[in-house]
């Protein structure tokens, strides 16, 4: 098979030798949960973050989850929460008990709108959740200003965003809490995991003790607790991709150029960045204004993997819609469903080659005469 019939996948998760051997010393040591693995992980990954503290999790739900129990959040309150995300994002709020308020996006950037923000406050709201989506960071500037005038706490999930910034500063460190994700397919991974990033060392303390049962010293259980610690084999797979971030995320940058520079097709519209943002481009998503299928299937068989998120929004998914309907609640959310109709992410991975950006551009352009 020659190299222009090979399948260029849509994401493409690193597991080298480094991180064979990283897993492979720790379970030769017998340290394997909670130990200085993860200790070591929160204090590098701290750097992305201002120097924050920083507590690993098993997973990047988790960190929602945990973030929002660490800040009291729960019955009566409500949380901003956008409906074009991953439903983690509005799962987390459900499961402290809280209400989600679904806001729209802008729709250049994908993020929360800060306008819908301020028109969806009420007397019960308690949070704003931005979700930094596909690697671009939300309006920060602006939705820090409105939390900061409500007294609103602010979660951030940065869960595809490791390394974004907006004007210099990090996502991960504007927020009461950022939260990120180590799933396989993000810029970085420990296989599966979470870190929290927070700026006051007593949410840092709950956040800890919430991860390990409510405690701290064994047997000692000052609250009631979960277990979702990071295992030791984890954080030092984590750890070696921490390493390799800041090379991965200038290819990523360098591809997401490249493809806009030469992505020329009439009926596709590339990425926007926002002034004094670094998008890490977790995900480089177009828009198809056509029949979006046909140019899926279209990009498929030119072997270019292609996926769409999110096909659904949150707000219609069965968990939420069924009781919202119930309750005679209903979102005004234009820019999210075209958003959802629209989208399209193309392969921005570093492991792509220059003959691979370029079948990739040629593929995309064609569909300015297929569609």
């Amino acid at each position: 098979m020659t190299d222009a019939h090979v399948f260029i996948p849509a994401a493409k998760p690193v597991i080298g030798e480094e991180e064979i051997d990283a897993a492979v010393r720790v379970l030769r040591s017998g340290m394997v949960v909670q130990g200085p693995e993860v200790a070591a992980f929160e204090e590098e990954f701290s750097e992305l973050v201002d120097g924050r503290h920083c507590v690993a999790v098993n997973s990047g739900t988790s960190a929602l989850h945990l973030s929002l129990l660490a800040l009291g959040l729960g019955p009566g309150d409500e949380v901003i929460v956008p409906s074009f995300s991953f439903a983690a994002s509005a799962n987390a709020v459900r499961l402290v008990g809280a209400d989600v308020v679904f806001v729209d996006i802008d729709p250049e950037t994908y993020c929360l709108d800060p306008a819908a923000v301020e028109a969806a406050l009420s007397p019960r709201t308690a949070a704003i959740m931005p979700v930094h989506l596909y690697g671009h960071p939300a309006a920060m500037d602006k939705i820090m200003a409105i939390a900061g005038q409500h007294g609103l706490a602010v979660v951030e999930d940065a869960c595809q965003a490791h390394a974004a910034a907006l004007h210099g500063t990090p996502v991960g460190a504007f927020g009461a809490v950022g939260t990120f994700s180590f799933y396989p397919t993000k810029n970085m991974h420990s296989l599966e995991g979470g870190i929290i990033s927070t700026g006051d060392a007593e949410t840092a303390r709950t956040l800890r003790l919430l991860r390990n049962q409510g405690m701290e010293t064994r047997y000692a259980n000052e609250i009631v607790g979960l277990n979702v610690r990071m295992t030791d084999v984890s954080a030092a797979i984590g750890r070696v991709q921490r390493r390799k971030l800041d090379g991965w995320t200038e290819q990523r940058i360098a591809n997401a150029a490249y493809l806009t520079e030469h992505i020329t097709a009439p009926n596709v519209v590339t990425p926007k960045v926002a002034d004094g943002a670094r998008h890490i481009y977790h995900q480089y998503t177009v828009r198809i204004q056509g029949d979006r299928d046909a140019a899926m299937a279209k990009l498929s068989e030119a072997g270019i993997g292609n996926a769409v998120y999110y096909p659904t929004p949150i707000h219609r998914l069965k968990p939420f819609w069924e009781p919202d309907q119930k309750a005679g609640r209903t979102w005004d959310l234009p820019e999210t469903e075209r958003a959802a109709a629209e989208v399209v992410s193309l392969p921005v991975h570093p492991a792509l080659s220059a003959q691979d950006l370029e079948r990739i551009v040629t593929a995309v352009n064609a569909l300015g005469e297929q569609l």
